[in-house]
């Protein structure tokens, strides 16, 4: 067991980690812009050298890394934004970890690195973003690396496909979008024909992959979390129309530039590790939905 930080700890992906590592026995400090309501919290801005200063002290043994800007339409608006938290942030985080001695450095991507492949992601498909969120997380994807083989930092990479679950209410992607929709008796927009794949993975396999990271068996390097099991736009819409009892109907809007057209990927290296997906997304979708469904009327 190990003291653990938990950079964003207080966001949606954080919550469950956190929950994940304390049910593992680990001491867990969350650093993020709000307080944690069940873990010690340091509060402020990643991007201040104070701030960072007091979240990486000398009995940290590892580090998440799960704070990050991840709008990929976003980072299309705010690219210098999302280059200081996502670049410049983690730069710091590691240069902390090293001089003070963490051992591990385990931390969040995403297969937008990989940018508009045409097949099966895989840990050796040659990085080549289209939008730069996906440059912001492979040029941090390469300074953990640079560590790990300068450093002998352990530096797992966990490349995360569409996480979902509860806790959405606040995220912007296509899943609770569909939720809000449904909760309003309302429409979504979808992007295109809405024939795009994407994999989706339950919130609670992807706390599991990071509690299962901070052990010496995983490597440093790149891992696919995923489903393994791509969905196009359409069928994810008729999961929810099932999951939520709603019509949700479907506005046809053009689509976006930098939107990745396929995502589907091979989770071989992950299972190989020992872990693989628990969460079905029928049964998934119904766990998101709690968090929207109206209350029912009381008579």
């Amino acid at each position: 067991m190990t003291r653990v930080l938990v950079t964003g700890g207080s966001g949606f992906i954080g919550r469950h980690v956190v929950r994940a590592l304390t049910d593992e026995g680990h001491g867990v400090v969350v650093v993020d812009r709000v307080e944690h309501p069940d873990a010690s919290t340091v509060t402020g801005e990643l991007e201040d050298v104070a701030t960072r200063d007091r979240a990486v002290t000398a009995d940290i043994g590892a580090i998440v890394h799960l704070a990050a800007e991840t709008s990929v339409l976003g980072s299309v608006e705010r690219p210098e934004k999302v280059h200081r938290v996502n670049v410049d942030v983690t730069a710091a985080l590691l240069e902390l970890a090293r001089r003070r001695g963490v051992a591990t450095f385990v931390m969040a991507s995403t297969n937008a690195v990989v940018g508009g492949f045409d097949g099966t992601f895989t840990e050796q498909v040659p990085l080549r973003p289209l939008t730069p969120y996906g440059a912001t997380k492979a040029a941090a994807e390469m300074l953990v690396s640079g560590y790990a083989g300068a450093y002998g930092l352990r530096a797992p990479i966990l490349r995360l496909t569409n996480v979902y679950g509860p806790g959405m209410k606040d995220k912007d992607s296509f899943v609770p979008r569909m939720l809000k929709a449904a909760a309003r008796d309302a429409g979504v927009q979808v992007y295109g024909d809405g024939l795009q794949r994407r994999d989706l993975v339950h919130v609670d396999d992807v706390a599991r992959a990071f509690a299962m990271a901070l052990s010496p068996d995983w490597p440093s390097g790149p891992t696919i979390i995923g489903s393994g099991a791509s969905v196009s736009v359409l069928d994810m819409l008729e999961a929810a129309r099932h999951s939520t009892g709603r019509a949700i109907p479907a506005e046809h809007v053009p689509a976006k530039k930098g939107e990745m057209p396929a995502v589907v990927v091979d989770t071989s290296r992950a299972r190989a590790l020992g872990w693989t997906p628990s969460v079905s997304l029928p049964a998934g979708l119904a766990t998101a939905w709690a968090d929207f469904a109206p209350a029912p009327t009381v008579r």
